[in-house]
């Protein structure tokens, strides 16, 4: 039975870039994609079960595998690029409170205004 997902639209850039360089669907480059990363995780130079604990701070990145120090990284990198919720409540709480929300790329202090999302 097919079963919808939803994909980012740089990731459905991505797949339908690619679909149409190696001739296959959509459907195809994902499956296609799919069976690689199943196919490398379950290799002997990949263990995700490491690199969870790296991102968790319990396994030092120096003992990962290059396979594995790679993955870490891209997850390590769009873990970092979303703000988590206790994160985006404290913005919010100094806000709230007309206090500084952040730093520019100067170091200096950044004010949160009503019309920031403008």
């Amino acid at each position: 039975m097919a079963q919808s997902v939803k994909l980012a639209d740089e990731v459905m850039s991505l797949v339908r870039r690619e679909a149409e360089l190696h001739s296959r669907s959509v459907a195809g480059q994902i499956t296609h994609w799919l069976k690689i990363g199943r196919a490398i995780e379950q290799s002997g130079n990949y263990d995700h079960r490491r690199i969870t604990a790296a991102l968790e701070g319990r396994l030092a990145t120096t003992e990962l595998s290059e396979e594995e120090e790679s993955a870490w990284l891209d997850a390590f990198t769009e873990k970092m690029g979303q703000p988590s919720e206790a994160e985006k409540a404290f913005h919010a709480d100094r806000q709230a409170l007309g206090r500084g929300v952040g730093l520019d790329a100067g170091g200096n202090l950044v004010w949160a205004t009503d019309d920031a999302a403008a």
